[in-house]
């Protein structure tokens, strides 16, 4: 079975009911998991003159919201007897990030929510779930968050 599970999060309701889902599984499986937040690189670099407190200050705060999410998943791992890593990653691109992640980190399973936006949203806005669908060689299990479902 599995005994790595990487469980992407961003703090969204949508991840945190992925990563909230990957816990039972964990427990069954006897696995490990890695949570993961995949924090973008500074927007601004290379623009104009650098701003060394602009750009420590919005990778504090990006770094601190990273952490908070990983904590609360943390959190609900060790309630129910889990073991858990933490893992903060740096790309532009999500979905590189989380299926880097999942490759140095050893996993064997990617458990990750997803609004499950269709038609002309999820051309808009993409899909990071569906990218990582496409990148990752390990499989990939999507939670769908439905209409009047929220992260527990």
């Amino acid at each position: 079975m599995f005994r790595k599970i990487l469980v992407p999060t961003d703090g969204s309701d949508a991840s945190l009911a992925g990563a909230y889902r990957a816990v039972p599984l964990a427990k069954l499986a006897s696995a490990t998991l890695t949570a993961v937040y995949v924090q973008d690189i500074y927007p601004f670099a290379g623009i104009g003159e650098s701003n060394i407190a602009g750009m420590e200050s919005y990778m504090d705060t990006a770094r601190a919201q990273g952490m908070k999410a990983i904590e609360r998943i943390g959190d609900e791992a060790r309630a129910s007897g889990v073991a858990i890593e933490s893992l903060i990653v740096e790309d532009t691109q999500a979905a590189r990030g989380i299926v880097t992640a999942a490759q140095t980190s050893g996993a064997d399973l990617i458990v990750m929510g997803s609004h499950g936006r269709t038609g002309v949203a999820k051309m808009v806005l993409g899909s990071v779930a569906t990218k990582v669908l496409a990148l990752s060689p390990i499989p990939v299990l999507i939670i769908k968050l439905g209409g009047a479902e929220r992260a527990p």
